[in-house]
């Protein structure tokens, strides 16, 4: 198996993608440390699929936007399993849809505090783990199509994608020292509660994958298949990029115009 005996914390892992990738990777032989915020039921049910694939889970309730909740995670992590060899940085929030000249404060501080706070703080612990460990590891952040394609009334979202993937450059240049590899994962439209009404109404969904080539939205084992080859040994020079996954969404960007 890809990931035998690796320890993931996966945030965000009780729904989506980022439940999607903890399953993966408990199937490719990773223990993995599930987290959520609102929803236990979504990650009692990863951590359940998890340990029918043979490897332990431990469920915690993270707020990333909280350095305290953050440290508390990893400090619960390294209790239980005794290191950590991979972060999927997936928790967040969505775009708030307000445009800017009406967009509160309140709204634009959760956004960059759990978008990119939640990011930077789980980056910063998992680094200083894996130095004390000697080195190597694999961190792998979820942005979006959205950390270079703009859309109004999402000025929140963007900017926070954007962040991640900077912070995603950046720590690839710092970490390549210490063989961590840093990539971000850049997912156009994907099946996941981000996107419930086209779940729900197949009249939205056949609506909104018209500006897709490939005219479909991805499901989230196709996101969570790509973490896993980031976060396996033939991923090793695979550094500092930024994988887009979007049937094609963003080549169609400028047509007609």
């Amino acid at each position: 198996m890809q990931l035998a005996d690796r320890v993931a914390v996966v945030t965000g892992s009780d729904s989506g993608i980022g439940q999607a990738t903890a399953i993966e990777f408990a199937m490719e032989g990773a223990d993995v440390v599930v987290t959520y915020h609102d929803d236990r039921r979504g990650a009692d049910e990863t951590a359940a699929q998890v340990e029918k694939a043979g490897r332990r889970a431990l469920v915690f309730d993270l707020d990333v936007s909280d350095e305290a909740s953050v440290e508390a995670l990893f400090d619960a992590a390294m209790s239980e399993f005794g290191r950590v060899d991979i972060l999927v940085n997936d928790a967040g929030v969505d775009a708030s849809g307000t445009p800017v000249a009406d967009l509160d404060t309140e709204t634009w501080d959760r956004a960059i505090r759990t978008n990119l706070y939640g990011y930077f703080f789980c980056c910063r612990r998992f680094i200083r783990e894996r130095k004390k460990a000697g080195g190597g590891g694999k961190i792998i952040n979820v942005t979006s199509v959205h950390d270079e394609i703009a859309r109004a009334g999402a000025a929140d979202y963007d900017v926070t994608k954007a962040g991640q993937k900077m912070l995603t450059k950046t720590l690839a240049l710092e970490l390549a020292e210490l063989q961590i590899n840093v990539n971000s994962i850049g997912p156009g439209m994907v099946l996941t509660p981000f996107n419930q009404k086209a779940i729900d109404d197949p009249k939205v969904l056949e609506e909104q994958v018209q500006s897709i080539p490939l005219k479909r939205a991805a499901e989230p084992r196709e996101i969570a298949r790509l973490a896993v080859y980031l976060a396996s040994a033939d991923a090793d020079y695979v550094h500092g990029a930024t994988v887009y996954i979007d049937g094609g969404l963003m080549q169609n960007q400028g047509q007609g115009a």
